[in-house]
């Protein structure tokens, strides 16, 4: 692994593309109601990209997978889809469902990446504790992360934390880290396997680290549909998903997603 640490003024940088991704995924949260289309959703989101003088991360990313390139600004995943869900006019949100929406940006060369899951209008009791759950893992890793902490301690905690809820979280996607390049080393597993205990990750000063948990209410199984780019569940349970871009600072950690 080729693992960059990143000085104070890159961090600085990297916290203002972060500030921007965060004032975008709030300004959506605002607007995301019944009847509400994930397309006029990620025109939004572009418009205020390119407000900003940034460009959108995902817009264009290509995949051995898709014969297309991936056409929006936001991955918008609706209920069973897990993550990379393609916006589209045809996808109206309705009350009671549960969108995932993940959002990056590039300003000034630098990336920022976050992602949240939202509740359309009231939904169910049990849909709630799988949004709440999974936010949770994401903060146990906020309050983890420190220099010197092995990544295995934090991926424990959370795997055990969805565990304990009765859910399971997605083993075919990882966290990473961030830079310049939206993925950079090292992989960041929310789950501990024989192979990230013999390749454990040292955490240090510098380091910058988009962590972000999806967990099924179901089983961990995943599938991708025919376009080549949206992951569902197998068992077409809901999935929920939740990222910050992190600095491992001094003291321990710094979201760098927020307003």
């Amino acid at each position: 692994m080729a693992i960059t640490l990143r000085s104070p003024r890159e961090i600085e940088i990297l916290r203002r593309a972060g500030s921007l991704v965060a004032k975008v995924l709030s300004k959506l949260c605002e607007v995301v109601e019944p009847g509400v289309s994930t397309a006029e959703l990620d025109d939004l989101a572009l418009a205020m990209t390119k407000a900003a003088g940034a460009l959108a991360l995902f817009k264009g990313v290509r995949s051995p997978y898709a014969a297309k390139p991936f056409p929006g600004a936001i991955c918008a995943s609706v209920n069973e889809q897990v993550v990379h869900g393609i916006p589209s006019a045809k996808v109206v949100l309705n009350a009671g469902d549960i969108l995932s929406v993940d959002f990056g940006v590039k300003l000034a060369g630098y990336c920022g990446d976050a992602a949240m899951t939202v509740g359309i209008g009231s939904v169910s009791s049990d849909r709630r504790k799988l949004m709440d759950t999974t936010r949770r893992l994401l903060d146990i890793a906020v309050e983890m992360i420190a220099p010197g902490v092995l990544w295995s301690r934090i991926a424990g905690a959370m795997e055990a934390c969805a565990q304990e809820a009765g859910f399971s979280v997605v083993r075919d996607f990882v966290g990473h880290g961030i830079g310049t390049e939206m993925h950079e080393d090292p992989k960041l597993p929310n789950y501990v396997s024989r192979e990230l205990l013999y390749n454990d990750i040292l955490l240090k000063e510098g380091m910058i680290v988009a962590v972000e948990p999806m967990v099924n209410a179901g089983g961990s199984g995943v599938q991708t549909l025919r376009d080549g780019w949206t992951v569902i569940t197998k068992d077409r349970k809901c999935s929920a998903h939740f990222e910050h871009t992190i600095a491992v600072v001094k003291n321990g950690s710094e979201v760098l997603t927020v307003p």
